[in-house]
């Protein structure tokens, strides 16, 4: 009979078992069986599953491919500095392929696999709601993993065939398992499904850095407006609006907007819905990517591009929680500071803000607009805006108009957080930079490449190698 074995370098769990199991057995892994047991094995292995996001070129990547950087780095909202080291050049400048990637791959699978070792042991626990809840999470971390693969491997979801490839939905811990792609709107259905199943089974609040019923309803939010499904996007916006409040949950003002970014808010008030937690210990300075600190200064490695610098308003309080200048080498930057460190703590350190109760809102808005029902997406976008603008004054936008400041709004609200260059790619919208140079006010070197067209195939990023390479029902994106 074969044996499953779960390394310890993979599940983060306590090597419990008996000595004559650990004398037969390999010594760096315990059998499957041993390690989902008791509830503090599976609260292990939840842990573990959540600390696989923060893997070097996901949630926690830096140089080699970020959620937290990439998806900027390939829009429209940044330029590569001149004075910096010219980290992820290879996505700035579109010359990634196949050896040279953003390598979420294996980071996505990670959480995935544990989330299905979890799922597959769940018949070792006693009904009730704490064998729901771990259910739930592990449904909702698989689907938020695979819902990420998609978003960066596979074809947008209006512009999938019903046959074009996706990425492989794995709901198996088969080690000797070679999947093959699941076509691109199958995969989109498990994740719905996933998270549907999810939805009542989680608690309302699993404490910070894990997921919970609002963060749930949340992520259903984003996934049906990535599907165009707009009403079931407005009605997942809503439950998570109405639950993450009832929780105490809710949108930060202009007062204390600025304290998300330290990690200075009270977690019973923050409008953050799901957090990667990073700490100190972890050794994982996310801003990098962005600037460093020297002793010349700060030595920014991306700057805002001017044009999209403008679009933020002198009262909107965005600008100073974003961004910064910074003079070095004698020149003059826009640079992030997003991620320049919480209030007390190492520098470049800060959780990765996953889900926040802006976004929903805006998806919610989105949704509304799409649905011709004006009044409530504005009433949504006035919502937004006046906690982030110091003496906002309603608008009164209609049509056309008021889709752009939806659109806008999204832009600003999301800048240098995982969203533009899939937000881009979901609208089918061409990756368009401006003519403005590095430094502020738009002097400096240009970005060398201004425009990805709609639909571009660079839009799918290629499958790493050693992935097609080990597995031959993989085949690479054109």
């Amino acid at each position: 009979m074969k044996r499953t074995y779960i390394y310890a370098s993979l599940m983060l769990l306590s090597l419990a078992g008996c000595k004559k199991e650990l004398i037969q057995n390999p010594t760096n892994a315990i059998p499957a069986g041993n390690a989902f047991v008791t509830p503090a094995n599976f609260t292990n292995a939840i842990l573990g599953t959540y600390s696989a996001l923060k893997g070097g070129n996901y949630y926690g990547g830096q140089d080699g491919g970020s959620m937290a950087t990439t998806p900027d780095v390939l829009s429209d909202n940044l330029i590569i500095c001149s004075q910096g080291r010219k980290s992820e050049q290879v996505f700035f400048n579109f010359t990634f392929n196949s050896n040279s990637v953003w390598n979420m791959w294996p980071d996505a699978y990670t959480t995935v696999l544990r989330a299905n070792y979890i799922l597959t042991n769940l018949g070792h626990l006693s009904a009730g709601t704490f064998k729901d809840n771990v259910q739930g999470e592990a449904l909702a971390l698989r689907a938020l993993s695979h819902f990420d693969l998609l978003r960066l491997y596979a074809k947008s979801y209006a512009s999938a065939g019903a046959q074009d490839p996706g990425v492989p939905y794995v709901t198996s811990t088969d080690p000797t398992l070679l999947p093959s792609r699941t076509p691109d709107k199958a995969a989109y259905d498990m994740v719905v499904a996933d998270l549907l199943q999810a939805q009542p089974l989680i608690a309302a609040d699993n404490g910070e850095g894990r997921l919970n019923k609002a963060a749930v309803e949340g992520l259903l939010s984003r996934v049906y407006l990535y599907r165009g499904e707009w009403q079931k996007s407005a009605d997942a916006a809503t439950a998570c609006i109405n639950e993450a409040g009832a929780n105490g949950h809710v949108l930060a003002n202009t007062d204390n907007f600025g304290s998300i970014w330290l990690d200075g808010d009270d977690p019973a008030t923050s409008e953050v819905l799901f957090r990667v937690k990073i700490i100190d210990a972890d050794g994982i300075p996310i801003g990098v990517g962005y600037e460093q600190s020297s002793p010349q200064g700060v030595k920014p490695e991306y700057v805002v591009d001017n044009a999209f610098y403008n679009l933020f308003a002198a009262n909107d309080v965005r600008k100073a929680a974003y961004t910064g200048t910074t003079v070095f080498n004698s020149e003059n930057f826009v640079y992030i500071k997003k991620y320049f460190g919480r209030a007390t703590g190492a520098a470049n350190t800060v959780d990765f803000k996953a889900l926040r109760l802006g976004e929903v809102y805006l998806n919610r808005a989105e949704a509304y607009y799409n649905l011709s029902q004006p009044a409530n997406a504005l009433a949504d976008l006035n919502t937004l805006r006046a906690g982030r603008y110091t003496g906002f004054a309603a608008g009164a936008e209609t049509g056309a108009n008021l889709y752009n400041a939806i659109l806008l709004q999204r832009r600003l609200e999301l800048a240098f957080e995982g969203s533009r260059f899939f937000d881009l790619k979901r609208l089918n919208a061409a990756i368009q930079r401006s003519d403005f140079g590095d430094q502020a006010g738009g002097a400096g070197p240009q970005a060398p490449v201004k425009l990805i067209p709609a639909g571009s195939n660079l839009f799918q990023m290629p499958i790493p190698q050693y992935e097609i390479n080990a597995n031959r029902n993989i085949t690479q994106n054109p």
